[in-house]
């Protein structure tokens, strides 16, 4: 590929080196084809930066669609006089018939059965029934009473500090309807049976609400928000360094002009076509993925003391987590030339930070940031790093799509990358090089 200059474009140059006419900044000020493209550039950036950042945060409540929750109806009560069932399967019918295609999708199971699927990450959380619960009811009536009937809400913060958070208000606002309901039954009858007002006050909301920790996670987990941001380091690691090494290859093959604050200088080049440099970055990423996967974990486990129950297989993970990300930001690079830098950053960070669900659940994200969050690599590496985390490193808690998901994405980085490299050579595309002076 030839190296055709201007006129403007050698006068500028000739100015860099003093021996040429200077042009001073102001003057340049007037040149509209130097404002045109940063100008382009920038404006398109903050635009869509802002829409897809501020587009899934606003307001998770109105998008909220589906979160799911178990459901444990443990009540083995005798119905009371005149029903046909006791009051837990009443509730739990209730709960199910009346939010269906509403913001929680309800999980019938056993206590064992909602301990696994918090355990796996499955659900937000849990609304359980106790086996007294019409028992309990039923006594209020009588001198017998001793304990309030309790309907308790367990919470999955291992799921992120937000969702479990709004899976609590979503049970607790059923329970606390629950409760109202079983007043207005209770005060009927106490009315017909010649109650007094205050008895009548104390019945018509008498349900204890008690919310626990289903699934707790380690005091130094970040309230459920550790493993989004150890994620956001693998990617930011994979993405930054890999765009480093690439600008660093270039300068040091003679590509690339190499500056060091007031130091300018540009080495010989090195003849290398587009493959070769492609397998050179690649080779160069995967043994530099090991000091930044390691830094990463040492910082954040032994200096910083962050749970890990898994440290080895965190270790693994990672590398092959920042070493499928650079991997990636090579093929980008060596595809997009100069704008491959930010197209991998809207590939990695722009469009994976919102759609990512460790900070605000996908259930409550807009449909367009669901549907990325299907291949958007940042959510595949924080589910697997979840699992490790704090479901015990299960693979039904999203560790298997993870490793599936990150063999899946490099493969096809390597079959992208090499395919465009292979065609640029083909087809005598070569790098540019240096001009002597």
């Amino acid at each position: 590929m030839t190296d055709e200059r201007t006129d403007e474009e050698s006068n500028a140059e000739g100015s860099a080196s003093g021996t040429g006419p200077r042009s001073g900044a102001v003057a340049l000020l007037g040149r509209p084809k130097l404002w045109l493209m940063p100008t382009i550039l920038t404006t398109l950036l903050a635009l869509f930066l802002s829409l897809l950042y501020m587009g899934g945060i606003v307001n998770p409540n109105r998008h909220l669609r589906d979160l799911p929750i178990a459901l444990v109806n443990g009540d083995r009560g005798n119905p009371l006089p005149g029903q046909r069932q006791n009051l837990g399967t009443q509730l739990a019918r209730a709960v199910v018939s009346n939010t269906s295609g509403t913001a929680a999708v309800w999980r019938p199971a056993t206590r064992a059965q909602a301990q696994n699927q918090m355990a796996s990450g499955k659900v937000y959380g849990a609304l359980v029934i106790p086996a007294d619960f019409t028992q309990s009811v039923a006594a209020l009536t009588t001198t017998h009473a001793h304990t309030s009937p309790t309907l308790t809400v367990l919470t999955n913060p291992g799921k992120g500090s937000l969702g479990s958070s709004i899976s609590s208000q979503i049970s607790t606002t059923v329970a606390q309807q629950a409760s109202r309901n079983i007043g207005k039954q209770l005060t009927a009858a106490a009315a017909r049976n010649g109650a007094d007002s205050t008895t009548r006050l104390l019945l018509a909301d008498p349900v204890r609400i008690d919310t626990k920790v289903g699934y707790p996670i380690g005091n130094n987990s970040g309230l459920g928000l550790s493993a989004f941001y150890y994620t956001l380091l693998l990617v930011l690691a994979g993405f930054l360094g890999g765009n480093l090494l690439h600008s660093s290859v270039d300068g040091g093959l003679g590509y690339a002009d190499v500056e060091l604050g007031p130091w300018h200088s540009r080495r010989p080049t090195v003849l290398i076509n587009r493959t070769q440099t492609l397998l050179l970055k690649l080779l160069m990423t995967a043994g530099i993925s090991v000091i930044s996967a390691s830094l990463i974990m040492v910082v954040c486990v032994v200096v910083l003391g962050m749970d890990a129950s898994h440290p080895g297989l965190l270790w693994i993970y990672s590398y092959c987590a920042v070493l499928a990300v650079g991997v990636a930001v090579q093929a980008i690079n060596a595809a997009f030339g100069g704008i491959g830098q930010l197209v991998s950053m809207f590939a990695f960070i722009a469009l994976g930070l919102p759609s990512s669900g460790a900070t605000v659940p996908l259930e409550a994200l807009p449909g367009f940031y669901r549907f990325l969050s299907i291949f958007e690599p940042m959510r595949q590496l924080s589910d697997g790093v979840r699992a490790i985390l704090y479901f015990d490193a299960r693979g039904d808690a999203g560790l298997d799509r993870a490793w599936t998901m990150m063999a899946i994405g490099g493969a096809i980085s390597l079959i992208f990358g090499f395919a465009m490299t292979s065609y640029y050579d083909r087809a005598g595309l070569r790098r540019s090089t240096p001009r002597p002076a």
